[in-house]
C-alpha cells in the first residue's frame, strides 16, 4: 500500500500517527507524511511565517522517525497551498492508496477542522480516506480491533469488504456485519401515504429490502471469513436512516473503526460523496474508513 498521513500540530494528528505505527500494514508498504503551511501565512518572510515552515518541516521529520521504527519506508515533506486542494491533488500525484487525517484541531496560526479540510478530503480524494479519533476508553488494553462494515450489498460495499480482507489486522481483531437498508419506494409510491401503497404493497417493500440486507451481509461475510477473519453475529436492519442506526450500532458495540462504502464518483466535477459515507465519517465518536476504488492517474 501507499499511505498519505497529513498532519498539523493537533492532538488528532498525534493519534493518526500512533494509529499508524501500532497497526500491522502489507509487506512493501510505503508511507508519505505531509503538512501544508497554508498560502495566507506565506505572503512574506515575516518571523511567524517562518516559524511555521520550521515547525512543520520539524513535524513531519519527527513522525516519520516514529512511523520508520515499525518498519514502514516512510518519506516526509512540507507543500504549500490551501490545504483542502493540497492534499487531495498529493495524493493523487504519488497514486496514493489509502489518505489518513485526524478530525480536527487548531493550532495557533493553522486550522484544520472536520467540516473544511478533512471533510473536503473525504469528499474530493482519489482514494480510500481514513479519518483517526482516539480509540474508545473500552480499548484499554484491547490487542486486537473491533471493526464495524457497514455494507447496502453494492459495488462500493463490496469493495469496503474486499478492502477489510485484503490487509492485515492486530491479532483479536473482531468484524461485525451492519445491513441497515432503506425502503426502496418507486418514485410515484414515494409520492403517496403508507395508508394509500396498502398493506400488502408495503410488506412486499420490506421483504424485498430485508432480503438485499441478508444478501449483502451474506457476501461480506463470505469475503471476510475466506480472509481468516472473526465474523461476529451480524445484523440486518430497514430503517429510514441508516446512518443513525449505523452511528448507534458502532458506539454501542464500542467499535474503534467504522468501514463504509464511497458512493461517490470521480471526475474533474468530483461529485460529493453519498450522504450516508460522509455523515457517519463526520458523525462517528471512533475511527471512520471511507473506501474507494482509486482514481485513474
Amino acid at each position: 500500500m501507499k499511505i498519505l498521513l497529513a498532519l498539523d500540530f493537533s492532538a488528532a494528528s498525534e493519534n493518526v500517527i500512533e494509529e499508524i505505527a501500532r497497526r500491522p500494514w502489507p509487506a512493501g508498504t510505503a508511507a508519505e507524511v505531509l503538512s501544508v503551511v497554508e498560502e495566507s501565512h506565506l505572503w512574506s518572510m515575516s518571523e511567524a511565517a517562518l516559524e511555521v515552515a520550521r515547525r512543520s518541516e520539524e513535524l513531519v521529520q519527527q513522525a516519520a522517525e516514529r512511523l520508520r521504527v515499525t518498519g514502514l519506508e516512510v518519506a516526509s515533506l512540507v507543500l504549500e497551498g490551501n490545504p483542502k486542494s493540497v492534499i487531495v491533488d498529493h495524493a493523487r500525484r504519488i497514486g496514493a492508496d489509502l489518505v489518513v487525517v485526524g478530525p480536527h484541531g487548531a493550532s495557533g496560526l493553522t486550522q484544520f477542522l472536520l467540516g473544511s479540510v478533512a471533510s473536503a478530503v473525504i469528499r474530493t480524494a482519489p482514494c480510500s480516506v481514513e479519518i483517526v479519533r482516539a480509540a474508545p476508553s473500552s480499548a484499554s488494553g484491547r490487542s486486537g480491533m473491533k471493526i464495524l462494515l457497514a455494507t447496502d450489498g453494492t459495488e462500493c460495499s463490496r469493495e469496503a469488504a474486499q478492502s477489510i480482507a485484503r490487509r492485515p489486522w492486530p491479532a483479536g481483531t473482531e468484524v461485525r456485519v451492519l445491513s441497515a437498508v432503506e425502503l426502496r419506494l418507486s418514485a410515484f409510491q414515494a409520492t403517496l401515504e403508507p395508508a394509500f401503497l396498502g398493506s400488502a404493497a408495503m410488506e412486499k417493500i420490506r421483504e424485498e429490502g430485508m432480503k438485499r440486507a441478508q444478501e449483502a451481509i451474506r457476501e461480506a461475510e463470505e469475503v471476510l471469513a475466506a480472509a481468516g477473519l472473526k465474523v461476529l453475529e451480524s445484523i440486518s436492519v430497514l430503517v429510514e436512516s441508516p446512518k443513525k442506526i449505523i452511528l448507534e450500532e458502532a458506539e454501542r458495540w464500542c467499535a474503534d473503526m467504522i468501514v463504509v462504502g464511497s458512493h461517490g464518483r470521480h471526475g474533474i466535477d468530483r461529485l460529493l460523496l453519498g450522504s450516508v459515507s460522509e455523515a457517519v465519517a463526520i458523525h462517528a465518536g471512533c475511527s471512520v474508513e471511507v473506501i474507494r476504488h482509486p482514481s485513474p492517474q
